[in-house]
């Protein structure tokens, strides 16, 4: 398990202990959680796949999760009209949907949590992620070095999950 102490913003686990950055507007309680709200939901998420952008990461990251890499038109549903909310999506798409692929480096590897998946409740929050940190704080993922998070998903299990408290 890894757990996450949202008022010290430190990330534990997989005998790692690292910084880390939350969403902006804090750490909510997941049946408050709303899409846009900039908030990190409170609770357990099943640790779901691995993102990894190969242009940046190459082929010496061997997470132990399922994995695959990411292209330049993947993204990710947030709108909550869309069929397809909280899923993977392809761009283009007439819905909204974040872009996996981006210059700033904070979806270079990414960790899909079970946030609202189960099934995906329409505006109760979408892509939440563990991803790296691009030095603020996050929408409402979590975020830790891009080295920490490289070494995290090598020892990361199915049956493992990440524990926002």
């Amino acid at each position: 398990m890894i757990v996450v102490d949202a008022a010290a913003r430190r990330l534990v686990g997989h005998g790692m202990e690292a910084a880390c950055e939350i969403g902006r507007a804090g750490a909510v309680a997941a049946d408050v959680k709303r899409e846009g709200d900039g908030a990190t939901p409170v609770g357990r998420w099943a640790l779901r796949g691995v993102l990894l952008r190969r242009d940046r990461v190459g082929a010496s990251a061997r997470p132990a999760l399922p994995w695959r890499w990411i292209a330049p038109e993947d993204g990710w549903s947030d709108d909550p009209a869309d069929p397809a909310y909280n899923r993977p999506v392809v761009h283009p798409r007439p819905f909204s949907a974040e872009r996996l692929w981006r210059d700033d480096g904070a979806y270079d590897v990414v960790v899909v949590l079970g946030h609202n998946m189960d099934p995906p409740v329409p505006g109760r929050g979408s892509a939440v992620f563990l991803h790296c940190l691009e030095g603020r704080a996050t929408a409402g993922c979590v975020a830790v070095e891009r080295d920490v998070l490289l070494a995290l998903v090598t020892r990361m299990r199915a049956g493992d999950v990440l524990e926002v408290r």
